[in-house]
């Protein structure tokens, strides 16, 4: 009878708990009706040199807490890609004060979430818990950020699991592509090289390289915290200083990497693969997300290829040409000037007239204005589409981090809408004309090469 017994408590504990994560994954995941209006962080700076920002949201009884630390792979040694993201991989694997298993278990038991990542400019470290266990989610968020382990066990099991990821990469034409044309564009500069690291990199890395790093970079006056949800100002300033108001901070960081350096010819990489269909990338060195012409090109670019089946590459490419079934082109925005590119599938036998067409289009970009229907058309989806990009307490700590690292100010919600309607056309063209370049390009395609025939090779 007790045996029974206690199978059923166990039985209803782990229901509660599986209850408690579906609703609070549910939470997360539920539009919040907001207008950028009523977006107004509070935000302060702790003694230590930690960047705070608060905003209160009591629609739903949930709070997220989000830390972003200002290093990620563009910090990694030369010969030692993917230290950044191990580094992040690691930071739940086991602290001072708890094992991995006694973390998964404490979140999970209260239908949390715990995530740690790495990106080219910096690491995001996050919790997401119901209000109740506010407490619980900023003791294991600032455990993981302050005092992380890195386990000798947990480094070779992360380290393999990164390593099998990595090979598993090489039979995805569209990563193979991608890590090709960023090899080509950004040569000499830390972005060329995959955030996860490289077959090479990955076994020069030493628990010694990890300690280095984590206790040079990650450090309050690098990090930026953001809460959102139901909590109060006070609640949170509270907490924050319960949990880091004792983190020491560091020197800042010497930063040694130049902007990278636009191509000044052509170049391409043709990969052999047996495929029915290459897959091609072209493009070169784009814009940073401060740079002020953000907004024109991000309206330009709607209008290019980003806009889905109202731009031109698709109406090109694919509606008119069939050639293939989707096509689009990207800026990445970073801290330093990051890549754009077109990239699309097509048959092999089509791929220089696929590479012909994109072409075609970017000198077309830079020739003639838009038209007014295509100006009015980008900016009402982009005005349009912006508040669904604020619609969780996920998104919106997310966005008031990254407003915060790009000093983007805490007026960008309701600017952001006024800076694209201010785009004209004159604005579209000039900075076509400055941003694209379809003379010096990075081209890359995987694919069958002996039936691509690929004739546009710089």
């Amino acid at each position: 009878m007790t045996a029974r017994h206690g199978q059923g408590r166990a039985c209803a504990g782990a229901a509660r708990r599986r209850a408690a994560l579906f609703l609070g994954l549910s939470l997360a995941l539920t539009p919040v009706p907001l207008q950028a209006a009523d977006i107004n962080p509070v935000r302060y700076v702790l003694p230590n040199g930690l960047t705070v920002l608060v905003l209160e949201q009591h629609a739903l009884p949930l709070v997220q807490i989000h830390a972003l630390v200002k290093a990620g792979s563009a910090q990694d040694p030369a010969d030692k890609a993917g230290l950044a993201n191990l580094v992040a991989s690691l930071l739940d694997e086991g602290t001072a004060a708890r094992t991995a298993k006694e973390i998964a278990q404490q979140i999970e038991f209260v239908g949390g979430t715990l995530a740690a990542r790495a990106g080219e400019d910096f690491t995001t470290a996050s919790a997401r818990v119901l209000k109740k266990d506010t407490e619980l989610g900023f003791e294991l968020l600032a455990d993981i950020l302050r005092s992380p382990a890195f386990p000798e066990a947990e480094l070779k099991r992360v380290r393999s699991e990164i390593l099998g990821e990595i090979a598993s990469e090489q039979d995805d034409p569209g990563q193979v592509a991608a890590k090709a044309f960023n090899q080509l564009v950004f040569e000499g500069h830390p972005y060329r090289w995959p955030v996860n690291g490289t077959e090479a990199s990955l076994p020069k890395i030493t628990r010694v390289d990890i300690l280095t790093f984590f206790l040079r970079e990650y450090r309050p006056n690098q990090t930026m915290l953001t809460v959102v949800g139901d909590i109060t100002v006070e609640q949170a300033r509270q907490l924050v200083t319960r949990h880091f108001g004792s983190w020491k901070r560091g020197a800042s960081p010497v930063r040694t990497a130049d902007t990278p350096r636009p191509l000044e010819k052509p170049v391409a990489r043709l990969i052999e693969k047996d495929l029915t269909q290459s897959t091609i990338m072209l493009g070169h060195v784009g814009i940073s997300r401060t740079n002020p012409d953000f907004y024109a090109v991000t309206v330009m670019n709607y209008i290019l290829g980003a806009g889905g089946f109202s731009s031109r590459l698709m109406d090109s490419i694919r509606d008119n040409q069939g050639l293939a079934y989707a096509v689009g082109s990207h800026f990445e925005a970073s801290l330093m000037p990051g890549a754009f590119f077109i990239s699309l599938q097509t048959r092999n036998e089509t791929a220089n007239q696929a590479i012909a067409g994109v072409l075609a289009e970017l000198n077309r970009m830079r020739d003639a204005p838009v038209t007014d229907e295509e100006l009015a058309d980008a900016k009402a989806y982009l005005i349009g589409s912006f508040p669904l990009r604020l619609d969780t307490t996920a998104k919106l700590a997310d966005v008031l981090n990254l407003v915060e690292f790009y000093g983007l100010g805490l007026d960008y919600f309701t600017q952001y809408p006024r800076l694209i309607e201010r785009v004209t056309k004159e604005d579209v063209l000039r900075v076509a004309k400055q941003y694209l370049n379809p003379n010096d390009y990075a081209l890359v395609v995987v694919g069958n090469l002996a039936k691509a025939k690929v004739m546009q090779k710089p």
